[in-house]
């Protein structure tokens, strides 16, 4: 599913940026560019992380292993 559509990034890619250490949005967006363009992905971004860190599941999305 397409997350950032300024710079198209997917969240498997996003996962995967996480799951390589990025901490938080500013580190995503250092990374892959998702989250730098019109802002409009953060909330997604956040919870993806939130989900990384285990946190609730976010609905469309697979809790890191």
């Amino acid at each position: 599913m397409l997350v950032c559509s300024c710079f198209a990034v997917s969240d498997r890619t996003l996962r995967s940026v996480i799951a390589a250490g990025a901490r938080d949005a500013d580190e995503i967006g250092e990374r892959c560019d998702a989250g730098t363009g019109c802002g409009g992905c953060l909330e997604e971004i956040s919870e993806l992380l939130l989900c990384h860190r285990g946190g609730e599941p976010v609905a469309g999305t697979a809790r890191a292993a």
